[in-house]
């Protein structure tokens, strides 16, 4: 019985052969991280992956012992045998497996041309395609944004801790057991280890509310008090098994101004407004009007994106956002995020973020982040 990769491989085999594809070059390194490798093969990083029209998959790792336990592949060989080079291990590989001449070989489309220019240099048989849109590395996002059976289960229990750690976060905020933005970030670090998980998906943020003005504060966080009068926001994502959460909630506090109710008001209904527009065949740029709307009519506007998917990244497709250009359509099996939010430099921020899964009959919240009045 096939794997859940090599179902996926084998997918991916069925557009490359349209394509008249030959071979899919996937490379995961610093600098130029890619997580279709995980997604393909299990393998969780710092390797090469080569899928080959006829179905092969191998494996060029950076750990091999690491490889031999977890990755699905027909053949692994480690990376030093060639040089630990991409180019040389790329060329190696397509030798070793025989790629006829003039065959179209595709690597990502992040690869920097100096890099390309390498690849196209030593692969002076075969075409090398480079594309960042309509090749391969477009399908494999689209293929990624639609969450199997496997996926989906991760993810809910991703979510599931994350709901658990929202509500003690609250216990101990109310009790005063957390303090500053230290604490907090910590507290849900330590929470989701000792919980069996692999730990944050991303690095948490914590704004108390005199750093709550910013979408994304500089630190992230600070030994600064947080849920003191005002509005303070937290932004996690609780990883199992590779696959992140991503979640906002925002602490109002204290005696909370009319302008700050107003701010909590209007991300509120914002939010209620756009939930409406999660639904399968509905484009994602509607959500992100639908949450404009509301906004627009207090004048105010959103600094950032309505949302985007999550998986083996906490930022990953489909984009929902109000550009023109974006044609991302809400399918069943996407989950996304849904962060409607507004900041005044004054007053601070509120943003209400929670996790969607996108059903045939609409959508499902996977999550319960929520404005907490303390």
């Amino acid at each position: 019985m096939n794997t859940m990769y090599q179902k996926r491989r084998a997918d991916l085999v069925t557009w490359m052969a349209r394509k008249s594809i030959s071979v899919v070059l996937l490379e995961d390194t610093e600098g130029r991280r890619e997580k279709a490798i995980r997604y393909f093969s299990g393998h969780p990083g710092d390797a090469l992956l080569a899928i080959t029209v006829t179905g092969h998959a191998v494996l060029c790792p950076w750990d091999i012992n690491l490889a031999e336990r977890m990755s699905d592949v027909d053949v692994v060989i480690p990376y030093s045998d060639f040089g630990r080079h991409p180019v040389t291990a790329a060329a190696g590989i397509i030798e070793s497996i025989g790629v006829p001449a003039n065959s179209r070989i595709e690597i990502p489309g992040h690869t920097p041309y100096p890099l390309f220019l390498q690849y196209v240099g030593t692969l002076l048989e075969h075409v090398v395609l480079c594309r960042e849109t309509e090749g391969v590395f477009e399908e494999i996002s689209r293929m990624r944004s639609i969450k199997d059976e496997s996926e989906i289960a991760i993810i809910e229990s991703a979510c599931a801790l994350t709901d658990t750690i929202i509500n003690l976060l609250e216990k101990q905020i109310r009790s005063g057991k957390i303090k500053t933005e230290l604490d907090a970030a910590m507290f849900i670090e330590h929470t989701a280890r000792e919980s069996g998980a692999d730990g944050t998906g991303f690095e948490t943020l914590a704004a108390g509310s005199d750093r709550s003005y910013s979408i994304h504060p500089v630190p992230a966080y600070t030994n600064a008090k947080i849920g003191t009068t005002g509005l303070s926001i937290l932004d996690f994502g609780i990883m199992i098994g590779g696959y992140t959460s991503d979640v906002t909630l925002t602490l109002a506090c204290g005696k909370i101004n009319p302008t700050q109710e107003k701010l909590i008001g209007l991300v509120e209904k914002a939010y209620a407004a756009a939930i409406l527009k999660y639904t399968p065949g509905t484009l994602t740029r509607e959500a992100s009007l639908a949450a404009d709307a509301v906004f627009k009519r207090s004048k105010k506007s959103m600094p950032h994106a309505l949302g985007h998917g999550i998986g083996l990244e906490p930022h990953e497709g489909p984009a929902i956002r109000n550009r023109i250009e974006n044609e991302w359509v809400f399918e069943p099996g996407m989950v996304v995020t849904l962060e409607p939010g507004l900041y005044d430099p004054l007053h601070g921020g509120c943003r209400l973020e929670n996790d969607i899964l996108i059903t045939e009959e609409g959508n499902r919240v996977l999550t319960n982040s929520r404005i907490i009045r303390i």
